[in-house]
């Protein structure tokens, strides 16, 4: 089945001085999916996520969002159409509780004049809404929202990263590397709250180097390769091996595994 995606870029083109990041590269996301995009160092995969998560101003090409073409300034307006990226090293305020850090530039005011005038924030509400949050992504029992940053371990602040993005986004979340350097019980954790938020009806970019734990969990892998999109691979029918071949560029892919490169295929 062929439907429309959520979020696609076009003939994306992104330059460095003479490094080219992104030559005319295409991604396509359907609602409900979660796609992984994989590549070398070097192959325009983090152009691409910052791209479609508007830090960063591509030089030609078309993002659209449910058929609406997009043009970024900054993330604040990809925030807006319900857009959010969980940061592979999220910017966290370290004496800040979690409840603070998920609302940081997202300060709740206080009703009337005392939020107005006197620019005191509701607490007490981004509290509640942090615990709501938590819960919602079944990490409310093991994680205390009111202790400091600084004293979460790696696992939970990728965590509270990931929750962040899944208070505010309303169509798709971007994960960049949210397993990185975790243990495999704190990679589990992690897993297993990227499948929450897709629950709650998100679609879900997944930047990956992992590919074991990429294979649990993805509907398409997408494979970057010199600064384009080289094919779109249905999981079902290739095997990490497979996908690692056709990131160095040492294979390419079998007819079997290939899934529609313009449109996004529905998840399985």
């Amino acid at each position: 089945m062929i439907i429309e995606p959520v979020l696609c870029a076009r003939q994306l083109v992104k330059r460095f001085g003479g490094i080219v990041a992104l030559d005319r590269a295409d991604f396509d996301l359907a609602p409900g999916q979660i796609v992984a995009v994989v590549g070398e160092t070097g192959s325009g995969r983090t152009a691409l996520l910052q791209s479609l998560a508007g830090a960063l101003a591509p030089e030609a090409g078309e993002i659209k969002l449910d058929g609406h073409p997009l043009v970024f300034h900054d993330p604040a307006e990809a925030w807006a159409v319900g857009i959010e990226m969980a940061q592979q090293r999220p910017a966290l305020v370290p004496g800040l509780s979690f409840a603070e850090n998920l609302f940081l530039g997202r300060e709740v005011r206080r009703a009337g004049m005392l939020g107005q005038i006197g620019r005191m924030l509701d607490r007490r509400h981004m509290r509640d809404m942090a615990i709501a949050t938590a819960e919602s992504l079944g990490i409310a029992g093991t994680i205390d929202i009111d202790q400091p940053v600084e004293r979460l371990s790696r696992v939970e602040r990728r965590l509270l990263s990931l929750a962040r993005a899944a208070a505010f986004a309303s169509r798709v979340v971007i994960a960049d590397e949210p397993t990185e350097g975790l243990d495999a019980a704190g990679t589990s954790r992690v897993l297993d709250v990227i499948l929450e938020v897709r629950a709650r009806g998100l679609s879900i970019v997944l930047a990956a180097q992992n590919l074991p734990h990429v294979f649990e969990l993805v509907d398409r892998i997408h494979i970057q390769r010199l600064g384009r999109r080289l094919c779109v691979v249905d999981p079902a029918y290739a095997t990490p091996s497979d996908v690692a071949a056709m990131i160095s560029g040492t294979a390419g892919p079998r007819p079997d595994m290939l899934v529609p490169m313009h449109r996004a295929a529905a998840p399985a």
